[in-house]
């Protein structure tokens, strides 16, 4: 199986983006989360937390904007890299 990439464009669904991502790594399914051009909008303690279940779950945390890489640990990805992901991937989960 490929997997399963999950792209979070809009602000507001970040929270259910990344709960989303959690849920289908309990399925035993490989998951890549993008946080598309924007920086993390709220980063309470249980984003933070849940973060860290998604690193703990090996699941991967991807995002185009800098800020995230520098400040929240996010992995970088360029648009041809996300382009890629999203063509291997069997589900693409956008928000």
């Amino acid at each position: 199986m490929k997997g399963v990439t999950v792209l979070i464009r809009d602000p507001e669904q970040q929270y259910e983006g990344l709960r989303t991502s959690l849920g289908l790594l309990l399925h035993a399914t490989s998951v890549n989360m993008v946080l598309l051009d924007q920086e993390v909008a709220v980063m309470d303690e249980a984003y933070e937390e849940n973060m860290g279940f998604l690193d703990e779950m090996e699941g991967e945390r991807f995002s185009n904007n800098q800020v995230n890489v520098d400040k929240h640990g996010f992995k970088p990805i360029t648009r041809d890299e996300i382009a890629r992901l999203v063509m291997d991937s069997d589900t693409v989960i956008p928000f």
